[in-house]
């Protein structure tokens, strides 16, 4: 087993990877939880791996409660937090019990701000079932839900107790999910790895036939750079703001098209491909990166063109960003494979860019 720490104090965590790690995760769990467990999973993977972890958590002692929540980002709401709450109040979870998120980064995302909010704050567990998720949402303690008019615009920094990840559930991810996974793999290269990107170059046919050692390593691999980057800087106060690179254009692609046309990865594919178009156009990265950042991701089976929206939507919407600054908009670019950094943009810059780069009316 691969196990990867996140060093913040008090508030450490062990990152543990390994294949059937879910039935084994009542055994990881025993000594260092509360006797109560609420599994918060979706409708797509509760018939797949609810009954193997409810067991896993019963044989380790657990009295186990579960709540199934509807699939897709469109439910990733305050509505659906309140469904949750009412179930928690109904099940008599108290603080001596403890959340977990079996799920893709929606359900982690919805089971962290709850755990952080309910009874002012109860532990949570992290059990990703996607490939985004394993290598990127579940790390880090970003908790929240979205609003009409924003991506994750409520939510908390809240640190799980522990993240379990067992690859071989990506045996049953569906190809759109993996590839969309993929977004994020192919962001840690770009924005901290030069050498990982290489590795990603190389293997990607390997990556996409889920080999055990190839998967392996790109997960513990993302996984450390993540848990370094958070140790770093737990709150995003400055390098953690590089996770942001395809962030701020991915969200509002979620934004403008409903959370329903895109996967979050797909989205952060489409951003990334323009922050490095940005990046050249704003003489800060060579066309041979953009064009290896731009490849990637098209082998990689993930779109690289914006839809098509009038420049003032986009604008609009990324002017709501959580990383703008009065009336600029914070832009993760690339100033070449491994290096990135935070860079302000002028509304009539971005506008221009917009317009003429991603023909945009």
């Amino acid at each position: 087993m691969h196990t990867v720490d996140v060093d913040l104090g008090l508030r450490s965590y062990d990152i543990h990877i390994d294949n059937g790690l879910i039935g084994r995760a009542g055994t990881l769990l025993s000594a260092a939880m509360g006797r109560t467990a609420a599994v918060i999973t979706n409708s797509t993977i509760a018939p797949l791996y609810l009954t193997a972890l409810k067991n896993s958590l019963a044989a380790a002692g657990f009295k186990v409660f579960e709540i199934v929540l509807p699939d897709g980002e469109q439910f990733k709401t305050l509505d659906t937090m309140h469904v949750i709450y009412d179930q928690l109040l109904g099940f008599g979870l108290d603080r001596s019990g403890f959340l977990v998120a079996l799920g893709g980064g929606v359900v982690g995302d919805m089971t962290g701000f709850a755990a952080a909010t309910f009874l002012r704050g109860i532990p949570f567990v992290q059990i990703p079932t996607t490939l985004l998720a394993q290598v990127d949402s579940s790390v880090g303690g970003k908790t929240g839900v979205n609003l009409p008019g924003g991506k994750n615009m409520v939510g908390a920094f809240y640190q799980p107790k522990a993240v379990i990840i067992d690859p071989l559930v990506l045996q049953t991810l569906p190809e759109r999910e993996l590839r969309a996974g993929l977004a994020e793999v192919i962001k840690y290269g770009v924005i901290s790895d030069p050498g990982f990107f290489a590795f990603l170059e190389s293997n990607l046919r390997a990556i996409m036939r889920l080999d055990t050692a190839a998967l392996a390593s790109v997960i513990v691999r993302c996984c450390s750079i993540k848990a370094d980057i958070t140790s770093r800087d737990e709150r995003e106060q400055g390098v953690r703001a590089h996770l942001n690179f395809g962030h701020t254009l991915g969200h509002a692609v979620e934004t403008l098209t409903g959370y329903a046309d895109f996967l979050h990865g797909e989205a952060v594919a489409i951003g990334m491909c323009a922050a490095a178009q940005l990046a050249q156009s704003l003489g800060l990265c060579g066309s041979a990166d953009v064009h290896r950042i731009e490849g990637l991701v098209e082998r990689a089976g993930l779109p690289v063109a914006a839809p098509q929206f009038p420049a003032v939507d986009y604008l609009r919407v990324m002017l709501k960003d959580k990383k703008k600054t009065g009336s600029t908009v914070n832009f993760v670019l690339p100033h070449r494979i491994g290096e990135v950094a935070l860079h302000p943009v002028s509304q009539d810059r971005l506008r221009a860019f917009l317009t003429g780069n991603l023909a945009m009316p």
